[in-house]
C-alpha cells in the first residue's frame, strides 16, 4: 500500500514524536495518543502546519475502554489499521529495597499492560484485513537488566515475551510482530541524568556516543515496511553495541 494507516502511542514527544514524523514523511496517515491534552494538541497543530496528515487524541494506554474507542474511530474514519507502534512508557527508578508498590505497579501497568491493551484492540481490524505490523518499543535493559530499574526492566522483558508470543499467534493472519530495544537514546527522560551518570553510560557504548530518537524511528520504519516482510518475533537492538 502506498499510504498506510499508522497508530503510535506516546507520540507527542521524544522517540514517539520522531516515529510519528518518520511515518508522516512517507505520506502515511498517522494517529497518535498521549496523556496530556495540551501536548497532543500542540504536536498535532505543529505537524499539520508542516503538511502532514496526523490526528492526535488524549488517551492513556492504561485506559482499556478508551483505547477501544480510539481504534473504532480510526477504522470508522480511515477504514483500516495497518501499523501499531507501542512506544508509550514511563520510568519510576529506584533500588528494590526502597521501591514502593506504587512505583512498581505504575510502571508495569503502563509499559507492559499498556501494550496488551493496544494490541488487544488493534488486532481485530488487522486480523480481519489479514495483514498488519506491530512494533513494540522494548529496551536494552529488558535484555540485560539494570540496577535501580527492576520495574522498568521487568516490564520491558515482558514486552519482549509478549512480542514473541503475539508473533506466533498472529503469523497465520499475516500480522508481523517485532520489537525494538533502544539503548541510551537522547530524550527528555535521559536528560535528567547527571553528567557523571551520562559519562559512565557513554563509556559502556562501543560506538562511543549516545543514540538519537531518529535512530530508533528508522528501525521502526524498516520493520513496518516491505523490506521486513519475512521478519517476525524478533528484537532489534539499537544501542551502539552496548549489549552484544
Amino acid at each position: 500500500m502506498s499510504r498506510r494507516i499508522v497508530w503510535v502511542t506516546g507520540g507527542s514527544r521524544g522517540i514517539g514524536l520522531e516515529i510519528v514524523r518518520a511515518f508522516a514523511q512517507l505520506g502515511d496517515k498517522v494517529w497518535f495518543n498521549d496523556l496530556r491534552e495540551d501536548q497532543v494538541r500542540e504536536t498535532e497543530a505543529a505537524l499539520t502546519a508542516e503538511g502532514y496528515d496526523v490526528a492526535g487524541r488524549a488517551c492513556s494506554v492504561t485506559d482499556f475502554a478508551g483505547l477501544e474507542r480510539l481504534v473504532e474511530e480510526i477504522v470508522a474514519r480511515d477504514g483500516r489499521l495497518d501499523v501499531l507502534v507501542n512506544n508509550a512508557g514511563i520510568t519510576r527508578d529506584g533500588l528494590m529495597m526502597r521501591m514502593t508498590e506504587e512505583q512498581w505497579s505504575l510502571v508495569i501497568h503502563t509499559n507492559l499492560t499498556g501494550c496488551f491493551n493496544t494490541i488487544r484492540h488493534a488486532i481485530k481490524p488487522m486480523m480481519k484485513q489479514r495483514g498488519g505490523r506491530i512494533v513494540n518499543i522494548a529496551s536494552v535493559v529488558g535484555v540485560m537488566g539494570n540496577a535501580g530499574q527492576a520495574n522498568y526492566s521487568a516490564a520491558k522483558a515482558g514486552v519482549i515475551g509478549l512480542t514473541k508470543t503475539m508473533a506466533r499467534e498472529l503469523a497465520s493472519r499475516g500480522v508481523l510482530v517485532n520489537a525494538v530495544a533502544p539503548g541510551y537514546i537522547e530524550t527528555e527522560m535521559t536528560a535528567q541524568l547527571t553528567e557523571a551518570a551520562r559519562g559512565e553510560l557513554t563509556r559502556q557504548i562501543p560506538l562511543g556516543r549516545t543514540g538519537q530518537a531518529a535512530d530508533v524511528a528508522e528501525v521502526v520504519k524498516f520493520l513496518a515496511g516491505p523490506a521486513a516482510g519475512y521478519i517476525t518475533g524478533q528484537v532489534l537492538q539499537v544501542d551502539g553495541g552496548m549489549h552484544m
